[in-house]
């Protein structure tokens, strides 16, 4: 009985709406180009893959691949590396806009707020091609603007950022979170502006101060949406941003700064082993897929928070 009335909906859709629907092929065809088509390769990680051999003449080498990346100490390293940056990037991103878009919700000049906000937007739009090359001369040890700056009112002696393991993850932690952290604020705002301006009145007649009002209606509106960002940020945890590392770091730097796709850079394109390079970027996606279907359930049950 539903089948019946069901089918005669689909084909009643399709011809009321077919130019809507002819207006999607153009994008169908590109994302099968582009994102399905080059799965293909993934074949590399079964393969010691020649480029002069190509995939059909490339022997088979099964699970090899797999073995080499969990028994290299490199490997393990490089693991340990993105997953310990990536927690970084994702706590520090969620505290900093966090308290940021509570103080600025206290500005009361609109002028003021507006011209805080698109300063702190600003370098979003900026790529690491370009901050990487001002971040290098800030920090730099021989007369970079940082260390100057440290020396001149603390007398701190001048701190490799940039060639020492422990500064080069505190430098990248802090740089994307100063690059991105305005920009996340977008979705604190709007939540704090959909919370019910009666809420503060009454609490107001109640005799609550500002710090009050904050702490009982402002802070508990934010948790869920907080929740949401932070489930599916885990999904991400395996990418620990490949352009800000890969224009930042250098060999001095490889043990604490070395992740999974600068690994897969420096390994199949430089040095040419495209297979086991294949084998570790299949990884980071299995796992990658794994963690976003779970942070999304996370989402939904502790949230509410669901796309389907």
């Amino acid at each position: 009985m539903k089948k019946a009335t069901y089918e005669p909906k689909i084909g009643w859709n399709w011809r009321r709406n077919w130019q809507l629907h002819a207006m999607m092929v153009p994008a169908v065809i590109a994302v099968f180009i582009f994102a399905y088509l080059p799965m293909a390769g993934v074949i590399m990680a079964f393969q010691d893959f020649k480029p002069w051999l190509g995939i059909g003449g490339s022997p088979w080498v099964g699970f090899n691949n797999f073995h080499k990346l969990f028994g290299q100490q490199d490997s393990v390293q490089v693991i340990w590396n993105t997953v310990v940056i990536s927690a970084w990037k994702i706590v520090a991103g969620l505290v900093v806009p966090f308290l940021f878009a509570l103080l600025l919700n206290e500005v009361r000049k609109a002028a003021f707020k507006r011209t805080v906000q698109t300063l702190v937007y600003l370098p979003h739009f900026l790529s690491w091609v370009i901050l990487g090359g001002i971040l290098i001369d800030m920090l730099s040890v021989d007369g970079g603007m940082i260390n100057r700056l440290l020396y001149n009112l603390f007398g701190i002696d001048p701190i490799f950022f940039l060639g020492d393991g422990n500064w080069f993850r505190f430098t990248i932690v802090v740089s994307h979170v100063w690059k991105e952290f305005g920009f996340s604020t977008i979705v604190f705002l709007a939540t704090l502006a959909g919370i019910n301006p009666t809420l503060y009145e009454a609490a107001l007649v109640d005799g609550a101060n500002r710090w009050k009002q904050t702490l009982h209606i402002t802070v508990p509106a934010m948790i869920p949406i907080t929740i949401v960002v932070g489930t599916l940020a885990l999904g991400g945890i395996l990418n620990a941003g490949f352009d800000q590392i890969f224009n930042l770091y250098n060999s001095m730097v490889y043990e604490k700064g070395d992740i999974i796709d600068t690994y897969v850079y420096r390994t199949a394109l430089v040095q040419g082993n495209l297979g086991f390079g294949t084998a570790v970027g299949l990884f980071k996606s299995i796992i990658g897929m794994f963690l976003i279907v779970t942070a999304y359930r996370m989402a939904y049950v502790w949230a509410n928070y669901r796309i389907f």
